[in-house]
């Protein structure tokens, strides 16, 4: 038992109209349910109960256990002063205010239908032997309610997503350009190196950056030693001398700390290693200014592909590595990678920055997203085996917030998708 059932008992009207009373024996009659609070706080907020024959408006509080209001805590909690009813499953304790005076209880257990009750544990028992616990009945749901949903989760995501840019906003003193540069670094980095790249990201200097942008050797040494690429022993390559020559002079000039570390290149395929997506983000970078700009005014996928439309330095096309002929090859950044790159830091920093500025993009960004392909894991190809075709990067982007934030914690009842199901067996 969750309280999640509480929640949904309460907020979809599944307790009797007559007959509820308190643990005292007076008569409750439910006017209105409130509004759900997913945040601290109570549960629901401005519900209006009849208790006794007199009307209260306030706010209401759920628990397993009515002894669980003091296990919380809530009796020392000014938030919790406007409770107006505490809803519990078993009414184990009296609970009381401030002042003395005793919070009214609902006890639910002895209005639950067994159907309703069958039906919630059926739904969580499956967990135990599915991929998510409605796998079986997904493709009988209604197309419009799981289209609504998958749109609504998807903007969930972009706000998930929201708390790392606004970390780094916050730190960069809303420095967007430099946001930006550190959001690149981290995909370019790709899954292996991509957090090793934020966080050297985050320790240089976004200023230098922005002094170098005009000075393609400069721009090249700053990167790739402060990525660490630098790093290599007995190198004798003239273009690996020359750009750690220069490293070191920027060290030198801009008071650097050098990094000591390095990036991994265990495990990644060639045109993922880090010396190869380095040289890519500085030719992005090489004589440009306010990227971020651009990138933010540009409303159509076309526009943007041509912006991040980059390949990897001359050297690069005979190499992967310092030092190490291959076959001739341009490194140009694949559709694929542009498409990670949009789906992860374009269309979140434009989610971010539309709040900033005070302007609304969700269609904008929902139609942008819908033209992308869907991304390819394990978890998108598992929604793909039980129900309609993922079509494109909107709705695995949904599905993997569904399942990271809901079928993976068993949230069913704080799923549009759950609650439907419930609702339509009791």
């Amino acid at each position: 038992m969750r309280e999640d059932l509480l929640y949904f008992i309460w907020k979809h009207n599944k307790l009797p109209a007559k007959q509820l009373c308190t643990g005292n024996g007076e008569a409750i009659a439910i006017k209105a349910t409130g509004i759900q609070n997913r945040f601290a706080g109570p549960d629901f907020f401005n519900a209006k109960v009849e208790i006794g024959g007199q009307l209260w408006a306030g706010n209401v509080e759920m628990h397993l256990k009515s002894s669980d209001w003091y296990m919380h805590h809530h009796e020392t909690d000014e938030n919790y002063d406007n409770v107006i009813l505490h809803v519990v499953w078993e009414d184990d304790i009296a609970v009381f205010r401030k002042d003395g005076s005793q919070i009214p209880t609902l006890e639910v257990q002895q209005y639950v239908s067994d159907q309703l009750l069958s039906g919630y544990q059926n739904l969580l028992e499956n967990s135990r032997k599915s991929f998510i616990n409605c796998e079986k009945d997904l493709e009988d749901l209604d197309s419009f309610l799981v289209e609504n949903w998958l749109h609504r989760l998807y903007i969930e995501r972009l706000e998930h997503k929201s708390k790392l840019i606004l970390k780094l906003l916050e730190a960069s003193k809303n420095d967007w350009e430099a946001v930006l540069f550190m959001l690149l670094s981290k995909n370019f980095g790709s899954k292996v190196n991509g957090a090793y790249f934020l966080e050297q990201a985050q320790q240089l200097d976004f200023s230098i950056v922005r002094k170098t942008t005009n000075e393609p050797l400069q721009l090249e040494a700053l990167l790739f030693g402060h990525f660490g690429l630098l790093n290599v022993d007995d190198c004798s390559d003239a273009y690996f001398l020359q750009l750690k020559n220069e490293y070191q002079y920027l060290v030198r000039k801009f008071g650097l700390m050098e990094n000591r570390s390095k990036p991994e290149f265990f495990g990644l395929r060639p045109l993922n290693f880090p010396t190869i997506r380095v040289s890519q983000l500085v030719n992005l970078y090489a004589g440009g200014h306010n990227i971020f700009s651009t990138l933010m005014d540009l409303n159509k996928l076309e526009g943007i592909y041509q912006a991040l439309d980059v390949f990897a330095g001359p050297y690069w096309e005979n190499h992967y590595t310092f030092g190490k002929i291959s076959k001739k090859r341009t490194k140009k950044l694949s559709k694929k990678f542009i498409d990670l790159v949009i789906i992860n830091t374009i269309l979140p920093l434009k989610f971010c920055y539309a709040k900033y500025v005070g302007k609304e993009w969700n269609e904008e960004l929902i139609a942008l997203v819908s033209q992308l392909g869907k991304e390819d894991n394990s978890i998108i190809k598992n929604f793909d085996k039980i129900g309609s075709k993922t079509q494109n990067a909107l709705e695995s982007q949904a599905k993997l917030e569904l399942y990271n934030n809901y079928c993976s914690k068993n949230k069913c009842m704080q799923c549009a998708i759950g609650t439907q199901l419930l609702n339509r067996n009791t």
